[in-house]
């Protein structure tokens, strides 16, 4: 949501010539990239705790 809301910002203020809009929409995307970036790993750490769950419910 942040990278589309971010890359519309970057181009209305490249349209329209402001500078600040500009900034925000890219700081806007890379808002979203972070938070990407933060629900996958998260994503691969709740799978690796998975995967270890079920071992041990394997040795038992």
């Amino acid at each position: 949501m942040d990278k589309a809301k971010g890359k519309a910002k970057e181009m209305a203020g490249k349209v329209t010539g402001n500078d600040r809009m500009k900034t925000e929409g890219k700081t806007d995307q890379a808002k979203g990239k972070v938070r990407d970036a933060t629900d996958n790993a998260r994503a691969k750490a709740e799978g690796v705790r998975d995967s270890l769950s079920d071992r041990d419910d394997d040795k038992r």
